[in-house]
């Protein structure tokens, strides 16, 4: 008999890396899980995103978009509320990046250390985690598994960036430099993260980087 296919959440900050998600991690992690015959749940708070920004030159413009609106283009119409969901039905988690991870999911990059995590997604996370069940960080998303696991000495990685990576050893998790392609598994807490665009350059190293957390993370669940 085969095994069940386990069931991921996917959650997203929205579509495009400088307000939402990064659509090639997000894409890349949709694509790892379906290959290895998981299926998807991707999840987005229903909340407006901080701002929208014009990717083609980069600034900021007199627009309001839905960042659960926004990940749906990603899942193809296939997006639930966060509020909707529930650890319980879920064999893991995962938070691709993307700005809009540190500025829709949570405050990073408004409030720096400051920073607060939106309370359903801090809900969410911490109902996996009770539940002994996998979380994976790619990008800059690590800042919140820091915020919310780094009273447990979480293990994590955003590459080898020094000012990111004090601001996670500041909430108390233990950040160890990675490579683009590889992964930082924290065995213990059943915690795995990436760099993926926080080293970039392209997609082909983000991509193995994310298909090894992918693995990991269904190994664990």
């Amino acid at each position: 008999m085969s095994k069940a296919a386990k069931h991921v959440g996917v959650l997203l900050a929205g579509c495009g890396f400088l307000d939402g998600a990064e659509i090639h991690e997000a894409t890349c992690t949709l694509l790892s899980l379906d290959r290895r015959g998981a299926k998807a749940a991707v999840l987005a708070p229903d909340v407006s995103q901080l701002h929208v920004v014009d990717h083609r030159s980069g600034a900021p413009v007199d627009e309001q978009r839905n960042v659960l609106a926004e990940a749906a283009r990603i899942a193809r119409g296939q997006a639930r509320d966060l509020a909707s969901a529930r650890g319980g039905e879920l064999d893991a988690l995962i938070l691709p990046g993307g700005y809009g991870a540190a500025k829709n999911l949570c405050s990073f990059a408004q409030d720096g250390l400051s920073m607060h995590v939106h309370p359903e997604v801090e809900r969410l996370i911490r109902e996996v985690h009770s539940a002994g069940k996998p979380l994976g960080f790619i990008c800059i998303s690590p800042v919140i598994g820091a915020k919310l696991l780094g009273g447990k000495g979480v293990k994590l990685t955003i590459g080898d960036d020094a000012e990111t990576a004090a601001a996670i050893e500041s909430f108390g998790a233990k950040h160890v430099a990675c490579a683009v392609d590889q992964i930082v598994v924290d065995e213990r807490l059943k915690v795995v993260s990436t760099p993926a665009y926080m080293l970039g350059p392209s997609i082909a190293p983000v991509a193995a980087g994310i298909d090894r957390l992918v693995s990991a993370i269904l190994e664990m669940a």
